[in-house]
C-alpha cells in the first residue's frame, strides 16, 4: 500500500476555521471572492447545507466530514460549476441531537435559502433532518448509518441515503466472521437506534450459521466505565463479542475490554470500524478486532478513484489519509453536485430524478441508488486492525481481509422496508 436564527451572513473562512468555530454551530464554508463573484454573475450560488456534530462524542468523524465535503465543493467549482454556477456548502453544527438538528436543517432551508441538504452522524438526528427536508421539497443525501430511513414510514422522493446501513454492515462483517469462529455469541449494544440495528443485523447474517446468543448488553450513549457491563459479558464465556457502539463509545469499551484480558477468550468484533478511532485508541486496544467499513484508503493501489481522492485529501491536510467518515462525506456532497450537473438546474424534482438515474463512482468504485429505497449500492469492506509491529506507518492501521462486492442482495427486500 502506498503511504504518503436570524439571517447568516456569508463570510469566508479556511478549513482551520470551520474547526476552531465549531462550538459556535454556524459557519459557511469554501467561497473565496473570486468564486463568489463568478456566482453571483451567473446566479445564485447552489448552497447545500451540511448539519453535523461537530462538537460532542463524534466530532472527531464529522469534522472529517466537513473538510471532504468541501474537497467535493470546491472540485465541482473549480471545474466550472453548473454552467458557471458555483456551489457553496453551509456547515452547522447539530450537537448529536435530534432536536438540534431539526432546528438547524429549518434555519438553512428557511433563511439561508439552502436548495439541498447533506450531513448528520446519528441514526436518529438525521430521521429528524430527513422529516423537514421532506416536509419543505428539499432533497436530503444522508452519510450516516441508519435503517430506518430506508423504510416507508420515513422515506420520502426526496430522501437519498449515501452510507452504507446497518443491515449492509453488521451482515458483512457476520457473514465473514461466524463461520470462521465458533457459535457463541455476544453483543455490547448502545442503547439507542444505531446500537440496536447493528444487533439486529448480526442476528440475521448468524440466522444462516446457527449462532447462539449467550448475552445482550445495553450500555447509555457516550458511557465513560464499562465495569459495570464488561463482567457480564465474561461470564457468559462468547466466542464472539459483538461491539455494537460507535466513536468514543467503541474506542473506550476496546480498551476496557483489552485490560480485563477479554481478547485472549473471545474475538472482537465491530460492523463499523472506525479509523480515527484506530488511531486514537492504539494499536493494542485494537489489535486483531474484525469489522467493516465503507472505505479505507489502503484500497487505493486497485480502485483508481481511491488513489485520486487520496491524493486530492493528502495534499490539503499534510499527507495524511482520508477517513471512513471523511469519505462519506465527499460522495454525499459529491454524488450530489453530479446529479445537479447531470440535471441542469437546482430544481428539486428534476434533481432527484437526476440521482436516481445516477451512476457514479467517487471514491471506491461504481454505486448508485436503488429505486425504491435510494438506498447507495455499494462494497463493504472487511479490515482487521494490525498488531503495532505490522505497520509501515501511522496511518497503516488496517488489513483489508475481504470485500462483499456491491449488490442489493446484501438489502433488506424492497417489500420488507414496506415499499409496494
Amino acid at each position: 500500500m502506498r503511504h504518503d436564527k436570524g439571517k447568516t451572513r456569508r463570510t469566508t473562512v479556511s478549513r482551520r476555521d470551520v474547526l476552531k468555530s465549531a462550538a459556535a454551530g454556524a459557519v459557511v464554508l469554501g467561497t473565496s471572492p473570486f468564486s463568489f463573484n463568478i456566482a453571483r454573475a451567473a446566479g445564485d450560488p447552489i448552497k447545500i447545507g451540511f448539519p453535523v456534530p461537530l462538537t460532542g462524542p463524534y466530532g472527531s468523524e464529522a469534522k472529517e466530514q466537513a473538510r471532504c465535503a468541501q474537497m467535493a465543493v470546491d472540485e465541482f467549482n473549480a471545474a466550472g460549476g453548473m454552467n458557471g454556477r458555483m456551489a457553496e456548502l453551509l456547515v452547522r453544527d447539530d450537537k448529536l441531537k435530534s432536536g438540534e438538528a431539526a432546528k438547524r436543517a429549518q434555519e438553512l432551508i428557511e433563511n439561508d435559502g439552502v436548495h439541498f441538504v447533506s450531513g448528520s452522524l446519528s441514526a436518529s438526528v438525521q430521521l429528524a433532518v430527513n422529516t423537514i427536508c421532506k416536509d419543505r421539497g428539499i432533497p436530503y443525501v444522508s452519510i450516516s448509518q441508519s435503517d430506518a430511513i430506508n423504510e416507508e414510514k420515513h422515506f420520502s422522493k426526496y430522501t437519498f441515503h449515501e452510507a452504507m446501513n446497518p443491515h449492509m454492515t453488521a451482515g458483512a462483517v457476520g457473514r465473514y466472521v461466524f463461520p470462521r469462529e465458533n457459535k457463541r455469541v455476544a453483543f455490547l449494544i448502545a442503547d439507542y437506534a444505531y446500537g440496536h440495528e447493528m444487533a439486529r443485523g448480526f442476528k440475521r447474517a448468524g440466522e444462516e450459521f446457527g449462532i447462539e446468543v449467550v448475552a445482550e448488553v445495553k450500555h447509555p450513549l457516550a458511557t465513560k466505565d464499562y465495569s459495570t457491563f464488561l463482567p457480564r459479558i465474561q461470564a457468559a464465556k462468547p466466542d464472539v463479542l459483538c461491539l455494537c457502539n460507535f466513536g468514543y463509545d467503541q474506542m473506550n469499551s476496546l480498551k476496557q475490554a483489552t485490560n480485563f484480558g477479554m481478547k485472549e477468550r473471545m474475538r472482537m468484533v465491530a460492523p463499523a470500524l472506525l479509523y480515527n478511532q484506530r488511531r486514537a485508541g492504539g494499536a493494542d486496544a485494537y489489535s486483531g478486532v474484525v469489522g467493516g467499513t465503507n472505505f479505507y484508503w489502503g484500497i487505493e493501489d486497485t480502485v483508481p478513484t481511491a488513489k485520486a481522492f487520496n491524493d486530492a485529501y493528502r495534499k490539503l491536510n499534510d499527507g495524511s489519509p482520508p477517513s471512513d467518515y471523511g469519505a462519506y462525506g465527499y460522495a454525499g456532497v459529491g454524488g450530489l453536485l453530479k446529479a445537479v450537473s447531470a440535471a441542469g438546474t437546482t430544481d428539486a424534482d428534476a434533481v432527484v430524478a437526476a440521482l436516481e438515474n445516477l451512476k457514479y463512482d467517487l471514491y471506491k468504485g461504481q454505486q448508485y441508488y436503488r429505486q425504491c429505497d435510494h438506498q447507495s449500492v455499494q462494497p463493504v469492506y472487511i479490515i482487521e486492525s494490525k498488531d503495532a509491529g505490522d505497520q509501515a506507518d501511522e496511518y497503516d492501521v488496517f488489513n483489508v481481509v475481504y470485500e462483499e462486492t456491491a449488490d442489493e442482495k446484501m438489502l433488506r427486500t424492497c417489500g420488507e422496508l414496506g415499499h409496494g
